[in-house]
């Protein structure tokens, strides 16, 4: 028995959800009694590192980082079968959740997904949290398998130092050949996955245009921050569709959420309502952002952004 948790490097290093998802296996595994695995498949720098962060061994498996969700789910499930996994970790991304099902499927094991929990033991099953109703209660999912399945929900569980490097050994695993042929990847570059981002500085129509986009911009320069928008501003194509928040665009979790000119339409809230502090900025005092913010300014955003962006550099500089 054993927790294998497969870290992501579709673009050639380990991504920021693999290290959450492996101190995520390191903590299952102590709960559970047993060791915690890493697997990579293809180019994977930085998989020796996972070894400081809980992996008590990294297996690579030498195939493609042109993701295959039927090829890597074969190699995946072969590497469970080496390793005597009963517990199957992946991120709550595109990638594991297209692969989770399929794994999930092919084991005839339980499947829970953005959990928020670790573990704990009931019997011979395992039982963990995830939250439902877009964020306005808990679920607690008892997992029967004997190879159960479970994506972590991003910011959700931090790395931290606990060993040393591990030292990278090769699976073998014989890939079957894809029935997908990729001919080219397109991906934003140049900032943080939205996903992955700790701090998210969004804006909606109230910013009145495209064009006044450069303080929020600057805002999240300063901060080191992701920039987001509601989805009547992609509609309008005023920003890009990657950058849309919300439950039918992308769900966030980061540490800060920063709301500028954005009402807080229930559709808005079911994606950023998990963030751990939400900052409104709006000048209807009656927004229904208000309700679900930790702190709140009414007012002027074109006034209030710059300020707030200027006492940030300011305090930066004096520390």
């Amino acid at each position: 028995m054993s927790v294998l948790v497969f870290a992501e490097s579709l673009t050639g290093s380990i991504k920021k959800v693999a290290q959450e998802a492996v101190a995520y296996g390191y903590q299952a595994a102590k709960a559970m009694g047993t060791e915690c695995f890493a697997l990579t498949i293809g180019k994977a720098e930085g998989a020796a590192e996972l070894g400081k962060i809980g992996a008590t061994k990294v297996y690579n498996v030498a195939a493609s980082n042109d993701f295959d969700a039927q090829v890597y789910a074969s190699i995946i499930a072969q590497a469970a079968e080496q390793l005597g996994a009963s517990l199957i970790v992946f991120a709550h991304s595109s990638s594991g959740k297209s692969l989770a099902g399929r794994l999930a499927a092919r084991f005839d094991g339980g499947l829970a997904s953005a959990v928020i929990s670790l573990p704990t033991v009931s019997g011979s099953n395992i039982v963990v949290r995830k939250s439902v109703f877009s964020g306005k209660a808990f679920a607690n999912y008892e997992l029967s398998g004997a190879k159960n399945v479970v994506t972590i929900a991003a910011n959700t569980f931090r790395p931290e130092a606990v060993a040393a490097d591990a030292i990278v050994e090769t699976l073998s695993i014989s890939a079957n050949a894809g029935r997908v042929k990729v001919k080219s990847v397109n991906t934003v570059t140049g900032v943080v996955p939205l996903p992955e981002a700790d701090m998210v500085v969004s804006a909606g129509r109230g910013m009145k245009g495209p064009e006044n986009w450069g303080i929020v911009e600057e805002l999240a320069t300063v901060l080191g921050a992701t920039t987001a928008c509601s989805r009547p501003v992609a509609d309008v194509h005023w920003r890009p569709h990657h950058e849309h928040v919300g439950q039918t665009g992308v769900a966030i979790r980061p540490t800060l959420y920063i709301a500028i000119g954005i009402s807080g339409a229930i559709q808005h809230l079911a994606g950023v309502n998990q963030s751990k502090v939400i900052v409104v900025i709006n000048n209807d005092p009656e927004a229904p952002f208000f309700k679900a913010a930790d702190y709140g300014i009414v007012g002027d955003l074109f006034d209030v952004v710059p300020k707030m962006t200027e006492a940030i550099r300011k305090l930066k500089a004096q520390n």
